[in-house]
């Protein structure tokens, strides 16, 4: 199943004003790299992966529509959030989402990691 195109558009918008934004097909989703590290990616059926600091990874889930994603059955690390269509409904939600995207983004292009 591929990406969904209205969430890239979404993410494409949300990034328009950042440098060094790069898509790249994976998986069945459009991923979102800035500095060099994904931040984010559009997947299949309006959901929103996305990167973010794994210390606030349980606090994050706690919100509407998160989920710890999963990849070939086995949960990944701390610090990936998946985002069911209807957690991202708003443009509130999404922001919100995209903020802790880059936020967490910069954090690791400035110490390098």
């Amino acid at each position: 199943m591929a990406y969904d195109k209205e969430m890239a558009d979404r993410v494409r918008e949300a990034l328009a004003g950042e440098d060094q934004v790069r898509e790249v097909k994976m998986f069945g989703s459009l991923a979102f790299m800035v500095n060099g590290k994904m931040a984010a990616a559009a997947n299949p059926n309006g959901r929103l992966m996305l990167r973010c600091d794994p210390d606030r990874a349980e606090e994050l889930l706690e919100r509407d529509g998160a989920e710890w994603p999963e990849m070939r059955g086995k949960k990944m690390t701390k610090g990936w959030i998946i985002v069911a269509d209807y957690g991202t409904e708003s443009d509130e939600s999404f922001d919100f989402w995209m903020a802790e995207a880059l936020d967490y983004n910069k954090k690791v292009s400035d110490s390098g990691d």
